[in-house]
């Protein structure tokens, strides 16, 4: 059953349904409505914290369905910073991941970008980038400048 979120984004919607799709397809470990969030060409990229560099439909489904063999990945997207123009979208982010230890739950954060097209099928993840990252990212630091150069 596809979410309402990712109806709407599939009928055009906007960089912000795909992004919650994509989430909540991580979340659900639902390798067919993940795969739909991306665009379907060859040059789309993704690379996970740590891993290497995966090109295209073929690399990235078959990294997420190992992943998602293990199980589900309870990440949830926070400090979402965007920069949206007619045809692209950037989403720099922190993504809190949950994750079960041997000592219990706990909490991981991971620095992430997402980037969105604007495609004729509507808006489309095009790349995944995402590095480890530390509790300290859960807050932003530094001020946002009035004037760039």
């Amino acid at each position: 059953m596809k979410s309402a979120k990712l109806q709407a984004a599939l009928m055009g919607g906007a960089p912000d349904d795909i992004e919650v799709a994509f989430y909540e397809a991580l979340r659900n470990a639902d390798l067919e409505q993940l795969m739909k969030c991306w665009a379907e060409e060859d040059d789309i990229v993704c690379v996970h914290p740590g891993g290497s560099r995966l090109i295209g439909p073929g690399a990235v489904r078959a990294t997420f369905e190992a992943m998602f063999a293990a199980g589900s990945v309870q990440a949830f997207p926070q400090r979402v910073h965007k920069i949206q123009s007619l045809a692209s979208a950037v989403h720099h982010l922190v993504e809190r991941v949950e994750i079960n230890t041997p000592q219990g739950p706990s909490q991981a954060f991971v620095i992430a970008t997402n980037v969105y097209h604007k495609t004729p099928q509507g808006w489309r993840m095009v790349a995944h980038h995402a590095s480890p990252g530390s509790p300290k990212d859960a807050d932003d630091v530094g001020i946002k400048p009035s004037l760039l150069h």
